[in-house]
Order: structure tokens, then C-alpha cells, then sequence
């Protein structure tokens, strides 16, 4: 139904319009308990096969919610109700920003992908903090940090404001996601410098201190694969539990869509199924330099249960989707967790880990 009706209607507005009315819906939504039950009882899914214990934290079903979707942490209990496993807040900057200007959200149908540029569009980490501390939530809660999105915070001043925003998450994230490669900013990729990175762990004191939550870091698409393994080796020296795999991509590589239409659009991540193989040949190389001892979170391009399977046996241990979701529709996360199940019972294997066993079926 999403597809045939929902859809063309949400296509007829803007990106930019249609993502505000959703994530203004799914917050009113998340204030009334009694709407958020039915809502999880026509989209909820669970079997036991797909719940897995990672870095302390339960996760009911490998599906979660991307970073981008929800960035003031306002519809939580709403994505929670939709069926997802879990959901990444943000990203989060020390201080608030209104982000780049309209358009700033572009639909490529054709490729069932989204260019955006965003521009770390959020209300500050002091506000979605408090907000968050009282979220009572059955499903885990990261939330993705960032620098803020300023051109004049460089250097040790880049390094505290991270360290601002790390300091208030902690006590209140179930996960932290270090968003080193944000394209959509001035400055671009800030950390993915080396030695920035290097200064940035070791700021934040991850080495160290043992009761912090799992923190991840996440990648972009577009590293090569000399810069990508000397920044695994950079933080591999750190207790990092694992890496989001990836981010969106500021190339515009094997796209359908016209060339005098992207032209037009202009700078912007891109996301969606036009990176879906570039991510997982990303979570790949992950996978084999760290041996299968850190976890990773897959996404980019996962839009079907095919998607989620390719990126599972390329060695991720939990998904994300949000381009997903604009063009297939709430109805996605249950999709995908059934039709996971349903190939382990034709495989005849018990647990969502096993899948990455089966080869080439």
C-alpha cells in the first residue's frame, strides 16, 4: 500500500517537507502509548533467532535506525514501534545548528537513493542530552557525535568540542558512534586524517576508561583501502568496539539518474542503492583485517532482505537503514527481519550470526 498510495503523494512534496511532517508525526505519535501499541502490533516482528547479545547491550533483531532520520532524538519511541532493533540518534554537534539551506534533501528515484546536504542540522548536544535521559526505550539508543559544523572550530578547539558532546552522551547512550566523515560540512572529513583520529581517541579517553559504552567509529564509502586500514590500525590501538560501515559517498559513481540532473543538484552525500555494493565491499575489508573480533554495523543500501543477507555474510553483525524507509515504506524492518528468518529455516541454521556461513545461496 505504502508504495502504490503513500508514496506518489510524499513524492508530490519535497524531500526537504516530507522528512519535517514525518519526524514531526512520529514525535506526536511518540507521546501516546496506546497509538505506539498499535502501531507495534501491525509492523512489530520477533523471533529468537534474531536476537543477539553485543557489547553488553540486547539487540531483539539486527534492523536498526540510521543516524540522519531522527537527529533530535524526538521520535525514538515511534521507530521503536516500527519494529526496529535499535536506533542511532543524530548526529549530535556541541552546539546547534540550523545546517546548509534549502534544498538541502534530493530524490533519485532511479537509483532508489538521496543526495543530501544537510549540514549537521541539530538542536546542540546540551538540549537533546536532557531529552534523552528520560527516554525509556526496551530497544538500545546510540547516538552519533559529530564536530560542529563550523569552518572556524579547528585543531585542539575541533577536538573539545568533541569531547563536549562525548562528555554529555555518556552517561546517556547505550552506544556512541564517532562520526568522523560527515561530507556535508565546510571542512568535510575531518578526522579521517590520521593523526587527527589518533588525537581524537586519545582526547576522549577510550583507551582507558572501562566504564564507558561501546563506542563505535564510522567510516566513510569512499576510502580507499590504504587510508581505510591505516585508520582501522589507528583504532585498533583504542577499545573500540566496532565500526559503522558506512557513511554516504560525495562521488557520483554508476548512477541512472541523468548527468544534467546531478549537475543540478550539486554537493550532497550519497546514499541509498547506489553504494549499497561500495558499503559492503567496505564491511568486507573490515571484517577480514580485524578477523572477526569487532563489530560491525552495516548500512548503506539495505532496502530488502536480499540487501541485508549480502552485507550479513560480508561479515556485519547489525544493519541500518533510512533511504530504505523513503522508498519502501514503514513496512521494511518486518519484512526484512521475516525474510531473514525464513531463510534460516530453509538453510536450517538457528541464529542470524550463522548466516554469514552460508555461501553463495
Amino acid at each position: 500500500m505504502y508504495k502504490f498510495l503513500v508514496r506518489p503523494l510524499l513524492f508530490r512534496l519535497s524531500s526537504d517537507y516530507t522528512h519535517e511532517i514525518t519526524i514531526k508525526s512520529a514525535s506526536l505519535l511518540s507521546k501516546y502509548k496506546w497509538l505506539l501499541h498499535i502501531t507495534e502490533a501491525l509492523y512489530g516482528y520477533s523471533n529468537n533467532s534474531l536476537e543477539q547479545k553485543i557489547g553488553g547491550l540486547r539487540f531483539p533483531n539486527p534492523i536498526g535506525l540510521a543516524a540522519g532520520f531522527d537527529k533530535n532524538g524526538t521520535a525514538a519511541p515511534f521507530m521503536q514501534s516500527l519494529g526496529f532493533g535499535f536506533v542511532e540518534i543524530g548526529s549530535v554537534t556541541a552546539n546547534s545548528c540550523i545546517g546548509n539551506p534549502k534544498p538541502r534533501t534530493f530524490r533519485l528515484p532511479a537509483d532508489q537513493s538521496l543526495i543530501n546536504r544537510l549540514g549537521l542540522n541539530n538542536e546542540g548536544v546540551l538540549t537533546i542530552s536532557r531529552r534523552l535521559k528520560y527516554r525509556d526505550l526496551k530497544i538500545p539508543m546510540g547516538v552519533n557525535i559529530a564536530k560542529t559544523h563550523d569552518p572556524s572550530i579547528i585543531g585542539e578547539k575541533a577536538i573539545e568540542d568533541y569531547r563536549t558532546s562525548f562528555n554529555l552522551v555518556k552517561n546517556i547512550a547505550d552506544y556512541i558512534t564517532l562520526n568522523i566523515s560527515c561530507p556535508n560540512t565546510t571542512e568535510g572529513k575531518t578526522f579521517e586524517e590520521p593523526e587527527s583520529l589518533n588525537n581524537l581517541l586519545k582526547s576522549l579517553g577510550i583507551e582507558k576508561d572501562a566504564s564507558l559504552p561501546p563506542v563505535f567509529v564510522k567510516f566513510s564509502v569512499d576510502l580507499d583501502d590504504s587510508l581505510l586500514y591505516e585508520l582501522l590500525n589507528i583504532c585498533e590501538g583504542y577499545a573500540i568496539e566496532g565500526y559503522v560501515a558506512t557513511n554516504t559517498s560525495s562521488l557520483r559513481e554508476n548512477l541512472k539518474t541523468p548527468e544534467s540532473t546531478i549537475r543540478q543538484i550539486g554537493k550532497g552525500g550519497l546514499s541509498g542503492k547506489a553504494i549499497c555494493s561500495k558499503s559492503t565491499e567496505i564491511i568486507q575489508k573490515i571484517y577480514s583485517y580485524t578477523k572477526g573480533l569487532k563489530t560491525i554495523i552495516g548500512v548503506g543500501g539495505v532496502s530488502s532482505t536480499e540487501d541485508a543477507i549480502e552485507k550479513l555474510k560480508a561479515g556485519a553483525d547489525l544493519l541500518q537503514i533510512y533511504t530504505g524507509l523513503v522508498y519502501e515504506g514503514p513496512p521494511l524492518v518486518k519484512r526484512i527481519n521475516r525474510g531473514l528468518t525464513d531463510y534460516m529455516k530453509k538453510h536450517g541454521i538457528d541464529h542470524v550470526y550463522h548466516i554469514r556461513k552460508v555461501k553463495n545461496q
